[in-house]
């Protein structure tokens, strides 16, 4: 049984989840101090969002914001061209959080391609309408509601976004997204998948076994502390009126223990009825 989820189980049934990742923010910000402002110095034209939007979305890392968000970009464009041709094509982040990955697309999706960001997170797409140029962003809620029209995007991702909502959104935000998309465009997801299944305690992995979803709530619902993780039976359930183009379970690596399940979903051009 994973030591850091029972620690985790027990602030988090004692209501004091939020208080323990604050203090964890805390620690990184200290502890990461003198690494960080290396990279302003060798990067000063370099825009960075402020430390706890960078910490809530990914790593309190201002290299590996930097680093991971071009690899990923490139990862990223290179997973699109296998199902759509990159050009003149409508690209939506869902979920772009302080525009770690957003603000390299267009270099390698290319120049005739319009990207979109959008978020729940209110402080991340007023730094990203600041920073970001030439990147189109909107501030959604957690409802599963963005104010685009029918068959506008050629391809959405969402990269660890279900990975943070509860049940019920999933087939919400579903819906929402496969409305957006054109027929034959794709949503690109990554979830919590069989390799995570090592950090659920023994209730948990009763759960996930079973091919149900395992969610970690008792927190604000999209935000990083709540946790959801996905067996594949689940997964396919929840994309049963769709084509599932290709699901990834990547292999562990030093570089990254806790790789997530990658998972591309077609629209076709006649959908079955949900």
């Amino acid at each position: 049984m994973n030591i850091n989820s029972q620690i985790s189980h027990f602030f988090r049934s004692i209501g004091l989840i939020y208080f323990a990742d604050l203090v964890r923010y805390k620690f990184k910000q200290i502890s990461m101090r003198s690494e960080n402002q290396s990279f302003k110095r060798k990067h000063p034209h370099f825009k960075l969002p402020p430390d706890y939007l960078l910490y809530e979305s990914f790593q309190l890392n201002y290299t590996l914001y930097y680093e991971t968000g071009r690899e990923t970009a490139e990862w990223l464009a290179n997973h699109f061209k296998k199902y759509v041709e990159l050009k003149d094509v409508k690209i939506l982040d869902w979920g772009c959080g302080p525009g770690r990955v957003i603000r390299h697309l267009p270099d390698f999706a290319g120049a005739n391609c319009k990207i979109y960001g959008t978020d729940y997170n209110e402080r991340s797409i007023e730094w990203c309408k600041a920073n970001l140029e030439l990147i189109n962003f909107n501030l959604n809620t957690l409802d599963a509601k963005l104010p685009y029209p029918n068959n506008f995007f050629d391809v959405i991702y969402g990269l660890s976004i279900f990975t943070h909502l509860s049940e019920k959104m999933h087939a919400d935000w579903v819906g929402e997204l496969m409305r957006l998309l054109k027929p034959n465009g794709i949503l690109f997801i990554t979830t919590q998948g069989d390799i995570y299944r090592s950090k659920l305690i023994e209730s948990e992995r009763k759960i996930y076994d079973a091919g149900q979803i395992v969610v970690r709530g008792k927190v604000k619902e999209g935000h990083r502390t709540f946790s959801a993780f996905h067996p594949e039976k689940f997964m396919r359930k929840l994309f049963d009126n769709y084509e599932i183009a290709t699901h990834i379970q990547p292999e562990a690596s030093e570089q990254n223990p806790f790789p997530q399940d990658i998972w591309i979903i077609r629209k076709p051009n006649n959908p079955r009825s949900v």
